[in-house]
């Protein structure tokens, strides 16, 4: 928890949702999703089926694998939410657009869910979570859509970039009007942040009170790392500061061990 709690002198917030990234094949980390829990925090496990492809697992070929996974969630019995090969929509995921077709995608995600149905890992938060597209373009998600039964959450991955809109609206407004033409399920930001920069504490400011102005939102998770960019808040002092005084609001950080 050493991060988390590093991160949490950062901005002077204990954060109550924490991702971390699994590969397919990795052990369900108990240990760390029960000190995020103690912590007043939930997990949620972006698992990221590379190595293998969605047809194999929809026919059955990990399912001993994924019935010691779901085993392990169900003995931990805590809620937890899992997002199952996101950014389907994407072009650059083993598992996205030029590798997988649509209906092999819903067919392996079902699976997934079935199996965990099966072995009574009733406690998972099915996050379906595409990446945005493009402000101002069309893009029909549906045949990705799993469908209701098998989704809790929408989660959305999207980031604010030197060449997109200065707005949430802008950012995010598009899929989000596409996803309500065949789901009204709850949504999170699963991963979200602000290039580095004179626009930083703008985007900061932006993302906070997008999320706070939308009743269907459960809220973000801030991708403090460094990748093609330095999405770390760290990287722009003007940011940090912003974020630190908008997550003072009560709206923010709460213990999820006490939501009823």
């Amino acid at each position: 928890m050493e991060p988390v709690l590093d991160w949490a002198r950062k901005v002077g917030k204990q954060p109550n949702l924490i991702v971390y990234y699994a590969g397919w094949g990795d052990s369900f980390d108990a240990s760390g999703t029960r000190n995020a829990w103690n912590s007043g925090a939930m997990t949620v496990v972006s698992w990221e089926p590379h190595g293998t492809t969605l047809t194999r697992i929809a026919d059955g070929a990990s399912d001993s694998y994924l019935r010691e996974y779901a085993k392990a969630v169900r003995r931990l019995n805590i809620p937890i939410a899992i997002s199952f090969a996101d950014e389907m929509n994407g072009d650059w995921e083993e598992w996205g657009t030029t590798e997988t077709r649509p209906q092999e995608y819903v067919r392996a995600w079902r699976h997934v869910h079935d199996v965990f149905e099966a072995a009574g890992a009733t406690n998972v938060i099915w996050t379906w979570s595409p990446n945005i597209v493009q402000p101002g373009t069309h893009k029909d998600l549906s045949p990705l859509y799993p469908g209701d039964a098998y989704v809790d959450w929408v989660g959305l991955i999207g980031y604010f970039t030197d060449w997109d809109p200065r707005s949430f609206d802008g950012l995010f407004e598009t899929t989000l009007t596409e996803i309500a033409r065949f789901s009204r399920k709850p949504q999170l930001l699963l991963e979200t942040a602000a290039m580095p920069g004179r626009h930083r504490a703008q985007d900061v400011r932006a993302l906070f009170h997008g999320v706070a102005a939308s009743p269907g939102l459960v809220g973000f998770a801030w991708f403090d790392h460094k990748a093609r960019a330095d999405w770390r808040l760290d990287a722009s002092p003007e940011g940090a500061a912003e974020f630190r005084r908008l997550s003072a609001d009560d709206l923010y950080g709460f213990d999820v061990r006490k939501v009823r």
